[in-house]
């Protein structure tokens, strides 16, 4: 059977930090509880040490991962990925907290030090926010890695703040974060998280969890863990960052050019065609059909999730909707690099 766009059901993750209402109200949800803070959306892999959890259904109750594997030239276009890979992970995160300063690995740390093609630079696109909201990515400075030992023996959230960068948000915005670059996203904030497909985080504060030194390092050595931070300063944050409004028939995109390489995130309205390829995406406003160059005509609504296959053909909407579409970025898939030098 060909593949088809489809709306996605609900895939709302239970987790240790606050948040959980603000993202079933708006996709239209039964109340998920205060601790349900993400939903994954399209996902194909599995959170960090608990591969039960993460893996998106299709509309008929089948694991979209082991719908990859079955057809990767159907879903994804090629054959030549890992098996189920498509090349990005895409969330729905509601922060009823201020989250904890973390950092993410980059592909080099990643493949020396978890066997794994994938880092983890993400990306935000704010769907809702406080007047007063904000997140805070980068140094202001340079640090040592002297300095971000002890600042993690010392638990001194406020003074690793202090050191950041605090930038303001509000709905439209999009935000880059490199792999290797500390940050946190502040409370009420609701937004849809686009990322290298892997659940690989490391803590440096330890807000409101009692997490192992295991848990919170990935399993390595601490200093290991702590080499992954960039300990360059984020000259200008405004270059991490883009507000995206869609005009009709147009395809904006949503974040910086630096973004490409890992995945790509679009504004895409009514009128505008989008090229055949993996896609997962968000129904930001309005009401229409999506129709595809050869899969059926698919009904939409503000607040729904959907996923696109390659099969489909070039697509498009109609009637007053907006999507926030992402799919995977032009180095996909990645090309595994051999911990001794050069690629394998």
């Amino acid at each position: 059977m060909i593949p088809r766009p489809q709306v996605l059901p609900p895939n709302v993750i239970e987790h240790w930090y606050a948040g959980g209402p603000a993202l079933a109200a708006w996709r239209g949800l039964a109340p998920v509880g205060t601790r349900s803070p993400e939903e994954w959306i399209g996902a194909t892999v599995a959170r960090f040490g608990d591969a039960d959890h993460g893996p998106a259904a299709l509309a008929d109750g089948t694991r979209l991962v082991d719908a990859v594997r079955a057809d990767p030239e159907g879903w994804v276009g090629r054959t030549d990925a890992a098996p189920g890979d498509t090349g990005v992970l895409v969330k729905l995160l509601d922060a009823g907290q201020r989250l904890p300063v973390h950092v993410h690995p980059t592909r080099d740390y990643a493949t020396r030090h978890l066997g794994c093609a994938y880092g983890k630079t993400e990306a935000w696109y704010v769907l809702d926010a406080g007047p007063d909201a904000a997140v805070w990515v980068g140094w202001r400075e340079p640090v040592t890695q002297e300095r971000v030992r002890d600042l993690v023996s010392a638990q001194d959230a406020e003074a690793m703040l202090s050191l950041m960068h605090r930038i303001p948000v509000a709905p439209g915005d999009g935000v880059l974060v490199p792999g290797g670059v500390p940050h946190a996203i502040g409370a009420g904030i609701l937004l849809i998280e686009a990322q290298e497909p892997t659940d690989q985080s490391i803590l440096l504060e330890r807000t409101n969890t009692d997490a192992s030194d295991a848990e919170v390092f990935l399993g390595l050595d601490r200093d290991v863990a702590l080499s992954v931070v960039d300990l360059d300063a984020v000259g200008d944050p405004d270059r991490l960052r883009r507000h995206a409004t869609g005009a009709p028939a147009e395809v904006v995109d949503a974040l910086p050019v630096e973004a490409n390489p890992f995945f790509r995130m679009v504004l895409v309205t009514a009128g505008a065609d989008v090229a055949a390829g993996f896609a997962v995406a968000v129904v930001l406003t309005g009401d229409g059909t999506l129709t595809a160059d050869r899969a059926e005509p698919l009904p939409l609504t503000a607040g729904e999730t959907l996923v696109v296959p390659a099969a489909a053909g070039r697509w498009r909407v109609d009637g007053d909707l907006t999507l926030l579409v992402c799919g995977p970025g032009t180095t996909w898939p990645p090309r595994p690099r051999n911990p001794l030098g050069g690629n394998s």
